[in-house]
């Protein structure tokens, strides 16, 4: 989730490169997904599309749990059906990717700002979690071990300069990205974070 000012219409996929920015300005949304079991969902269904079965056997909870937090991410365009894998009364679901932002803290409410405050603590506890995984298991993962990059920098900047600092950073990625459903042989998912902040 990133902050930038409001943008346009709901993302629609350019022909060119990544989507049309989304602007969550709702802090229910923001508040729907700072809870610790949507965000194991999300990163479950970032391997492909689940059913309430599938999550709750994977995530060691009810199917009604799970089928009620597919419902409300559902509900607000997180997630959506899948209805060609449908099998009797299972509905499978994806997830609906977008570049989701944020409007800037200053023109954040209250509610808001808490509400990201708290989605940013549970996103960066999950992320050290995931490095955690990692090194315990990278001595055995062949050419994967050396695969983690890390770089520490500084760049001075004024503050016209940060978004379109930003927004190079998103375009290199999307110059990697490519469809979910077709990676090439050897291919392995690499989380890639960008934390740049003020010195104060």
């Amino acid at each position: 989730m990133k902050e930038r000012p409001p943008a346009g219409p709901p993302p629609e996929q350019r022909p060119d490169g990544p989507p049309e920015p989304e602007v969550i300005s709702d802090p229910r949304q923001v508040r729907l997904l700072a809870h610790p079991l949507r965000q194991q969902i999300a990163e479950i269904m970032r391997r492909g599309p689940v059913s309430s079965t599938t999550l709750a056997r994977e995530l060691g909870q009810s199917t009604g749990a799970t089928s009620y937090h597919l419902r409300q991410l559902a509900r607000y365009g997180f997630v959506e059906e899948v209805p060609e894998l449908k099998r009797g009364r299972e509905r499978w679901w994806r997830a609906v990717p977008a570049d989701r932002r944020l409007p800037p803290r200053g023109e954040q409410p209250p509610a808001m700002r808490e509400a990201v405050d708290a989605l940013t603590r549970l996103e960066f506890a999950n992320e050290m979690e995931s490095l955690a995984r990692y090194q315990r298991e990278r001595d055995g993962m062949g050419p994967w071990a050396d695969a983690l990059l890390f770089s520490y920098s500084t760049v001075t900047l004024t503050p016209d300069q940060v978004r379109p600092f930003f927004e190079e950073y998103i375009a290199l990625l999307y110059r990697y990205k490519r469809a979910d459903g077709d990676p090439p042989p050897g291919a392995r998912t690499l989380h890639a974070r960008f934390l740049a902040f003020p010195e104060v």
